[in-house]
């Protein structure tokens, strides 16, 4: 039989010829596709030879998608090279063992091998490979710790504060999820039915979300990799689908514009901050859980006075070296903060092999080691560190480290014998002009709580009249330098009280008092003086490298072979202050008199009288710096050089109206207001049932408004009210009891004719909150506040007049004489009406 059109002559002939039929060129494009995959023996050999192509682009689609996914652990691992280094081979091997099953005589069962070879043989070989021999042959330490680790590298990643580094075999996280990710995904892109691939899109989105949760609140680059996460994805499926065809230009660039506005749309959707798991793991060291640093300076000086208690190989010369930092001060003591207890405070947090650090300045490396004296579990670091490893990497998991104060921890104690190496920098400081001329920042810190009042005095009238914040400072500093004495009340020394708290400071302030002590004394009225004239302000312990009049010298770092050490003893352990300056962050400052200043009987010790110091028109002495401006760390300089707080510019201004309209303007309002409104009206509807009525009244009311919360909740309940208590309880699996003996008492007060007591209708209104309560709890949390928000049926909701001229009315109704319902037009001797009683009013 001849051919009945060109096209399917030109089939027949083995597509030699070319259809000159007008029509779809897609139909015969989608002819030919059906004719190759018919039964034939030669069409099958043609698949098998070409079916490994398709395998292969799908398989590598899984791989680009699994690392966009994994993009979001760039940043905990510290730089891009590090995550590279196990993420593209682990997404790259996954996948390739996916294609591996195109050969039959590889599927499934050599698959699960090859995926076992490559979780536990090469991840560990790549990402511990400090371990294996020769940097390529596994060893059984780099067997055991892949094992370990395996499982391990997940709780260190949300253990420590990124970035994490390659240390204790963290690269194995993302080398798991990397691997077993592509090669499931692998697995369903390439079965036959198209529509397993929803399943590899499912996939990849919870792969998304997993290392989202792993990473961090800001992540990398999220937006451009959702979006290209997203365009790949929809494209791909729809290759996959045949929907994409790449002749039809128009459809595909139709596909592509929607792919990306879906893609840009819900990148815009995701809100600003994450959930992150780090962030519930475990929480930040408690500062309560330790006494204050500063309390134990004296006893280092009278122990160690000459004893090397810490040695430093090549830190530079000049550089302290931090023991804590106290910013919180309760009357009695300085102690540490958190974030808990200020806004700017920040955590003692673990860390990795890295320790991200934006501060500016010379960089260093220097090996620390630990001598006699060191007990407390406040680690010596100088500057402010990038990088800290132990010499026993077991002090690792025990090291936690705080970046707002750039000071360390060691749980369970800073043992002699302990070395470790600090990578950091050495921060740049200022000169004392740019000091001078530079302004107080702005910060949240906890409040000291119960300052001498002539702390405030003092230090108004020694830099109350300074314009700014660092020439105010500098102001304390010399004040205290040129009028104070040096001791550190040892056997041989002038009497000096130990300790810093108030009443401490009161002694050395006051006239009654001598301004007599040491850097523990001196440092603590320094910086309680800054807080009352409104310099943020905290009080740093450590190690300097001093001369004999305890002033910082160079010449304490001595040369050794290629590099320097410096031997520091209990002498040199001192406490000193930082003020927080806008432009140049926290500048220390060294209030301490020389050490060889030191005074005899002789002497005038009285420290100066306020009034004597005032060179300009005198402050109010109300204590102006005690008001509400000086709790929020703003500068409350007085005086007549005083610079008066400029006007605030119309832009800001403008801004600050934008913001407000932004924030109470916004839609979320709106939807709450709603939702609120909803709650509230529901409520005093409910309350209105309780309590208007005849008794008999209320008791139906309490039922309607059971069975009105059942509908609401999505329950099908229909029919008598025992009925519908029947209902009720099996879809939600209540106890019937409650539910039957309601229903028997809503029926009897409204169709047994007899009195009801307000005393029962209180007692049943009491046991329909309890059903309520019941039939709430049941639900899923979601559908709880679906039921609660609902509006079904709410407009049933009255209070029911119940009339019934006989006692035993049937629920199935049958006709009867009542009188006229309340609220008709009528006189009580009016028509009663006949009427059919309902089978149960809800």
């Amino acid at each position: 039989m001849a051919p009945t059109s060109l096209s399917d002559a030109s089939l027949t002939t083995g597509g030699t010829q070319t259809s000159t039929e007008t029509g779809s060129w897609a139909m015969t494009t989608h002819s030919v596709i059906w004719s190759t995959n018919t039964g034939s023996p030669s069409h099958r050999v043609l698949r098998e030879r070409t079916e490994a192509r398709p395998a292969l682009v799908s398989c590598a689609v899984v791989a680009v998608v699994t690392l966009l996914c994994a993009a979001n652990l760039i940043d905990v691992y510290g730089s891009a090279g590090a995550w590279a280094l196990a993420a593209v081979p682990a997404a790259m091997l996954g996948a390739l063992i996916a294609f591996a099953g195109v050969l039959p005589p590889l599927r499934l069962w050599w698959q699960l091998f090859f995926l076992v070879f490559a979780q536990w043989i090469v991840g560990p070989v790549v990402c511990l490979n400090d371990t294996t021999i020769g940097h390529v042959i596994p060893s059984f330490e780099t067997l055991r710790l892949g094992w370990r680790e395996t499982f391990g590298s997940f709780k260190y990643l949300i253990a420590i504060e990124p970035p994490v580094g390659n240390a204790q075999g963290a690269l194995l996280a993302v080398w798991t999820l990397c691997l077993w990710t592509a090669a499931i995904a692998g697995f369903f892109a390439l079965l036959d039915d198209a529509r397993w691939s929803v399943a590899v899109i499912a996939l990849e989105i919870a792969a998304m979300v997993a290392c989202a949760l792993l990473g961090t609140a800001h992540g990398v680059m999220r937006g451009p990799c959702g979006i290209v996460f997203a365009l790949i994805l929809i494209v791909w499926l729809s290759w996959r689908m045949r929907m994409f065809e790449s002749g039809r230009w128009i459809s595909s660039l139709v596909i592509v514009v929607l792919a990306a506005a879906v893609a840009f749309g819900g990148c815009l959707l995701l809100p600003a901050q994450r959930t992150i798991l780090r962030d519930h793991y475990e929480p930040p060291l408690s500062p309560s859980d330790y006494t204050s640093p500063l309390s134990t300076m004296r006893a280092y000086i009278k122990s160690y006075k000459d004893t090397t208690v810490l040695t430093a190989q090549n830190l530079p010369e000049g550089s302290s070296v931090r023991l804590a930092v106290m910013d919180r001060f309760d009357g009695n003591v300085w102690n540490l903060s958190d974030s808990r207890e200020s806004r700017d405070s920040a955590n003692y947090t673990r860390v990795g092999t890295a320790i991200g650090n934006d501060i500016q300045g010379k960089p260093f490396t220097a090996k620390f080691t630990v001598r006699d004296g060191l007990g407390d579990d406040w680690l010596p670091l100088a500057g402010a560190a990038t990088a800290v490893r132990f010499g026993n990497e077991k002090n690792a998991e025990s090291f936690y480290y705080n970046v707002g104060t750039d000071s360390g921890l060691l749980r369970g104690g800073v043992k002699k014998g302990l070395t470790y190496t600090e990578r950091g920098v050495i921060p740049d400081e200022p000169s004392d002009k740019q000091i001078a001329e530079a302004e107080a920042a702005r910060i949240d810190q906890p409040k000291a709580e119960d300052v001498p009042n002539e702390v405030g005095k003092l230090a108004s009238a020694t830099a109350g009249g300074k314009s700014h914040g660092g020439e105010a400072a500098q102001q304390l500093v010399a004040m205290l330098r040129e009028q104070g004495w040096f001791s550190h009340g040892l056997a041989s020394d002038y009497p000096s009280s130990p300790g810093h708290g108030n009443h401490r400071i009161t002694q050395l302030l006051t006239p009654d008092g001598a301004m007599v002590g040491d850097s523990e004394q001196y440092a603590s009225a320094m910086a309680l003086m800054a807080r009352e004239i409104g310099l943020p302000s905290r009080v740093v312990l450590g190690f300097l490298p001093k001369d004999k009049d305890g002033d910082i010298s160079n010449a304490r770092t001595k040369a050794d072979g290629d590099g320097t050490v410096i031997d520091f003893t209990g002498n040199d352990v001192t406490a000193w202050v930082e003020i927080n300056l806008e432009g140049y962050g926290w500048v220390p400052f060294y209030p301490t008199p020389k050490e060889t200043k030191t005074p005899d009987d002789d002497q005038n010790l009285t420290p100066p009288n306020p009034q004597n110091l005032v060179r300009q028109p005198p402050l109010p002495l109300t204590d102006p710096l005690r008001d509400e401006t000086n709790t929020t760390s703003q500068s409350s300089f007085g005086g007549t050089e005083a610079v008066e707080a400029p006007e605030p510019s119309k832009w800001a201004q403008a801004g600050r109206v934008i913001g407000k309209v932004a924030l109470y303007g916004s839609p979320v309002w709106i939807v709450l207001l709603a939702c609120g409104a909803i709650l509230l009206g529901k409520a005093i509807q409910l309350a209105v049932l309780r309590k208007r009525g005849r008794p008999q009244m209320r008791m139906a009311s309490g039922w309607q408004s059971l069975a009105v919360l059942a509908r609401q909740s999505g329950i099908d309940a229909h029919g008598t009210r025992r009925e519908q208590s029947q209902q009720i309880a099996e879809q939600l699996r209540l106890d019937p009891t409650a539910m039957q003996s309601a229903c028997r008492q809503a029926d009897y007060a409204t169709f047994s004719g007899q009195d009801v007591s307000d005393e029962q209708a209180t007692s049943y209104w009491k046991s329909i909150d309890e059903l309520r309560a019941a039939m709430l709890a049941t639900l899923p949390r979601m559908r709880r506040w679906r039921t609660r928000l609902s509006l079904r049926g709410v407009r049933q909701m009255r209070p029911v007049d119940v009339t019934v001229g006989y006692h035993k009315a049937e629920a199935a109704g049958e006709q009867q004489t009542a009188p006229r319902r309340a609220g008709e037009s009528g006189s009580a001797n009016s028509k009663h009406r006949t009427f059919r009683f309902p089978r149960a009013r809800h």
